[in-house]
């Protein structure tokens, strides 16, 4: 008989057996000692939870017994066993599927709520409404026009905030978002922020003298603020930053509640050459800028970054105009180069479209000897008639002056030959343009007599993600322009007075409430030389797919007696003005 001091008081595994005959690994069994309330899986193991119960300490001191032995603690799992909290909102057995329905179930009565709230009863929310606010939902996810609305705004009687706090040019005017600030730029080299409900000066940031020390040709980077006339403004979607740039080669980054200077942009990584153009990312704090040094660079503003990205190379021209929507991408137009280059920031690539209409030098690259047949019939028909003379009126475009995205895939751009041309990212060449959009420049001369040349487009912009947009020249109108149903083509709808040279134009929408919280002038008949009456009308299919709620339009135009870039022309008749324009269209009543 073996002497009880060798012998062990603990069970042997071997002979260890369970009520219901299974035996449990040792992995099984560490496993259901952190889950000792687990419901049995099936029927008929009941006894199975008393015979663990009495064994549950044996268990453990065996455990802890084979772990000495050194079988494996490295193949324990010794996690606790956390599982993630479940939302208020949310339900722990809830599958996708029923997760998936649950929102989609919010998602519609946020909709009833929006359409219903102040305006509708709920008899009126059919299920018509709610389709087409879908539709529009998707397309605006999709990043395409969805907005049809250039043909539901009154252009006869707009109501127009004019103000007045420069003593040279404004080159630039921008307005937040929420239709709250408005700031304007001059070639003095100063800011101004204006109450946009009262039109009241609020804050003015004046130009920094340089220091005397030195030539003075690089930026000093201790300068709050600018030494040089200010070229362009660009403001962040939240309204809580304001860009502005110029001559002095300085990015400088505002606080635009505060009226207060945060950051400079100067050194080896800055421009080269004068900063001409200034686009946010919608909804976001990156920023996109345009410089004569003919390169694009992009900044990442928020808050815990506030520095630079990277540099985009291509144009072979001044970089004059920069767009950008919600997309990781933008346009810009390269003045001589003349092209229009579509920028895929994540990609790193760029699609180059080649403005500069019909030549012959262009069509004998392109298409060898064809040309020479072509300038055949061309002299046939010169020869006289209407059709001659039509000839005679194509110009060639020698530069790209402003370019503006109207959705994710399109945009228009315009230039010196008075044209504005319809792109799109799917073709290389315009899909419409529109010749002469502000017609002939006219100057009498001793010798020639009467000489006309085109205006060129000086600004452009577009209600984004819709089919208005506007444009401005020298004439002394603003025109806006409706683009139609398949994006294929576009019409003027309309024209607004503002004499003097258009150096920038904004389009935003308002709020619905903002017509009633302005004390702006009651507004006037406004007459140009287009009758708005000739407008297309809306067809009945545009109209249906039109949301029923259509919020007013801001239109923010900088205008001065002298384009911003230089001094080519002074315009004083019509009472032209260093002035900024805010004009406010309201949807039509009947």
């Amino acid at each position: 008989m073996p002497d009880s001091f060798f012998t062990s008081s603990k069970p042997r595994k071997r002979k260890r057996t369970e009520s219901s005959g299974g035996s449990v690994t040792k992995r099984k069994a560490f496993g259901n000692a952190s889950k000792p309330n687990t419901a049995p899986k099936s029927g008929g193991v009941a006894s199975r939870d008393k015979g663990k119960k009495k064994l549950s300490r044996p268990e453990d001191e065996e455990l802890s017994d084979q772990s000495d032995d050194g079988e494996g603690i490295e193949d324990m799992d010794l996690r606790a066993d956390e599982e993630p909290e479940p939302s208020g909102d949310e339900d722990e057995d809830e599958t996708p599927a029923e997760k998936r329905l649950r929102l989609a179930k919010l998602y519609l009565d946020s909709i009833k709520h929006d359409l219903a709230e102040g305006e509708f009863d709920a008899a009126e929310i059919d299920k018509e409404l709610i389709q087409s606010r879908l539709r529009q939902d998707v397309l605006e996810h999709a990043g395409k026009v969805h907005l049809f609305v250039a043909g539901s705004y009154d252009l006869i009687h707009p109501r127009i905030l004019r103000v007045r706090g420069h003593k040279l040019p404004v080159t630039c005017a921008i307005a937040s978002e929420n239709c709250s600030m408005l700031f304007t730029a001059g070639k003095e080299g100063s800011i101004v922020k204006w109450d946009l409900s009262t039109g009241k000066k609020v804050t003015v940031l004046r130009k920094q003298h340089r220091d005397s020390k030195g030539k003075g040709k690089a930026p000093e980077p201790d300068v709050q603020g600018h030494t040089d006339e200010v070229l362009a403004l660009a403001i962040s979607g939240d309204g809580k930053l304001l860009a502005s740039s110029g001559k002095d080669r300085r990015l400088c980054i505002w606080d635009a509640g505060k009226g207060e200077w945060k950051k400079s942009f100067t050194g080896p990584m800055s421009h080269k050459d004068t900063i001409s153009a200034l686009a946010f990312r919608k909804s976001t704090n990156q920023l996109y800028t345009g410089s004569f040094d003919r390169t694009l660079k992009v900044y990442d503003l928020t808050p815990s970054v506030m520095g630079y990205v990277e540099t985009l190379f291509g144009h072979q021209d001044h970089v004059l105009g920069i767009d950008a929507l919600r997309g990781e991408t933008c346009v810009s137009v390269g003045a001589r180069d003349k092209t229009a280059r579509f920028w895929k920031i994540s990609d790193e690539t760029q699609l180059v479209f080649r403005g500069g209409g019909r030549s012959r030098i262009r069509e004998v690259i392109e298409g060898g000897l064809r040309a020479d047949d072509d300038d055949d019939d061309d002299d046939e028909d010169m020869i006289s008639g209407k059709k001659g003379k039509e000839k005679e009126r194509n110009f060639i475009e020698a530069s790209l002056e402003c370019i503006a995205m109207i959705d994710e895939s399109t945009f228009v751009s315009g230039g010196d030959s008075g044209a504005i041309s319809l792109w799109t990212t799917q073709k290389k060449k315009p899909v419409f343009s529109q010749a002469l959009a502000h017609g002939f420049n006219e100057v009498l001369s001793s010798t020639e007599g009467l000489i006309q040349t085109p205006r060129w487009i000086t600004a452009l912009a577009s209600l984004r993600y819709s089919d208005l947009f506007a444009s401005g020249s020298w004439d002394g109108c603003i025109r806006l322009w409706k683009l139609d149903s398949k994006l294929k083509s576009f019409s003027q709808v309309g024209s607004i007075l503002a004499p003097g040279v258009i150096n920038s134009l904004q389009l935003l929408s308002a709020p619905k409430t903002f017509a009633t919280t302005v004390s702006w002038p009651l507004p006037l008949q406004q007459s140009c030389d287009v009758d708005v009456n000739d407008a297309p009308v809306t067809s009945a299919a545009e109209s249906k797919r039109k949301d029923v709620n259509i919020s007013p339009v801001l239109l923010v135009a900088g205008i001065g007696q002298e384009h911003k870039y230089g001094r080519w022309l002074k315009v004083k008749e019509s009472g032209a003005a260093n002035a900024a324009l805010a004009i406010l269209l309201s949807p039509r009543t009947a």
